[in-house]
């Protein structure tokens, strides 16, 4: 698919390089500046009189972190559980993170949401799949391999089968899923400010930012089960 006009093109350099890698750096260094001042700002109110205890009166740029971090552990704690889910929220944060703010990108003038090139979802797919994967055996041991025979032994090389095929169509619908939605978006979004560019592209820039968080969350959600189920011991 062909894009427009990106400010990465005006850099020699970049001018036909890959931009969603380009821009998945820009993203990267983009949160390692915001969760480095997040940490400042969480030092300082600690070492203040009431000790971070009070948060702040209206929306801050501490408060919009901890809303969103909290919610996101509570989250991680219904799905996973209380006791894993202290292990397994730091990267489910950086990865909700990561493709939020991937998201919100592409409603920048001039930029191109990662997101909405495969290369960028297939890579996120992919480091799920063997993440989770990895958690499970490193659970269960090679007892992990039990979860694809079935619970029939007679019925083992077809159910092997079945769940291999179930497996590794999980990144690909993980990859397709998120690229198809932000990608759409972004689409609807040129469209609508190229034929009325006052007022109009309001609404659906409201629309894109839901359309980011929504991704972002369902990407997250299944992020969560997939490592649930391999962790589980019911299996």
């Amino acid at each position: 698919m062909e894009h427009g006009f990106t400010w990465f093109s005006l850099i020699p350099a970049l001018e036909h390089g890959p931009h969603h890698v380009t821009g998945s750096i820009l993203i990267a260094s983009f949160m390692i500046i915001t969760m480095w001042v997040a940490r400042v700002q969480m030092l300082r109110a600690h070492h203040s009189s009431e000790g971070a205890l009070i948060p702040d009166d209206k929306l801050s740029y501490r408060n919009f972190f901890e809303i969103l971090a909290e919610g996101l552990f509570k989250l991680t704690q219904n799905v996973i559980g209380d006791h894993d889910a202290p292990r397994f929220y730091p990267m489910l944060g950086v990865l909700f993170t990561f493709i939020f703010f991937s998201n919100l990108l592409g409603l920048i003038p001039g930029f191109l949401p990662p997101t909405d090139n495969l290369n960028t979802t297939l890579a996120l797919g992919t480091f799920v799949f063997i993440y989770y994967n990895w958690v499970g055996i490193k659970e269960h041991g090679i007892g992990y391999l039990k979860h694809f025979m079935g619970p029939v032994l007679w019925l083992s090389p077809l159910m092997a089968i079945i769940e291999i095929a179930s497996h590794v169509f999980r990144p690909l619908s993980l990859a397709l899923r998120l690229r198809g939605n932000i990608m759409g978006d972004h689409v609807v979004l040129s469209v609508f400010s190229d034929l009325a560019p006052y007022l109009i592209p309001m609404i659906f820039y409201g629309l894109g930012i839901f359309v980011a968080f929504v991704q972002a969350f369902v990407f997250c959600l299944m992020t969560m089960v997939y490592i649930s189920l391999s962790t589980s011991h019911d299996h």
